[in-house]
């Protein structure tokens, strides 16, 4: 089925340990989800790779005889228009000295991540939900506007997926708003760590 566009993607903390949502000053937001939307100008790409790992041949009797696949280990490679900054020092595990600046402390903050697109009639969604992973940003360009143009530079993030428990330790679930058993409600408990619906997706960070 081909997919058409980036419609949304939502981000949340989750307990290292627990993989439950984290909210409030712990979190991204009052009910610890937050949708990157217009406020932020939204997201311009979320590339997912390794979905699938390596295919390795079994031959016997001088034939292929079977095919054994390695576990996939997929990572997003993100491209945010303008992430609110502290919200993005959070998902990179960048902490306040209280005086303005921020350092890496301890261990990364796990990240939950939920990625909508759309079919291409645009009736029904489609979403890879990542419920355990950690945030990097391995690289900051920095240039200099010029008398013609602004040099903009995006936040450019890397997602490496982990084993989630409420995907049976997979690292990746995928959803489809067109099947007759599709409940967002469920969805979004599972790939927000026992996240509770209230209206409105997401609250302001």
């Amino acid at each position: 089925m081909a997919i058409v566009g980036l419609k949304m993607v939502t981000l949340a903390l989750v307990d290292p340990k627990t993989q439950d949502l984290l909210k409030g000053e712990q979190g991204l937001s009052t009910n610890g989800i937050l949708e990157v939307d217009s406020s932020m100008l939204g997201t311009k790409t979320a590339n997912i790779s390794n979905m699938e790992g390596q295919a390795t041949k079994i031959s016997g009797n001088n034939a292929v005889q079977d095919v054994l696949i390695a576990p996939g280990s997929p990572t997003v490679a993100l491209d945010f228009n303008n992430l609110d900054f502290e919200v993005k020092q959070k998902l990179l595990g960048f902490k306040s000295d209280t005086k303005g600046g921020y350092v890496m402390q301890g261990d990364k903050p796990h990240v939950a991540l939920l990625i909508e697109t759309e079919t291409l009639d645009r009736k029904n969604s489609i979403y890879f939900g990542f419920a355990n992973g950690i945030m990097q940003e391995n690289a900051q360009n920095i240039a200099t506007d010029t008398d013609t143009a602004q040099t903009r530079n995006d936040d450019n993030m890397t997602y490496n997926a982990l084993s989630a428990k409420a995907f049976g330790g997979e690292p990746l679930k995928k959803y489809y708003s067109g099947a007759t058993s599709f409940d967002e409600v469920t969805m979004l408990k599972e790939v927000f760590g026992g996240y509770t619906a209230t209206p409105g997706l997401s609250e302001s960070h």
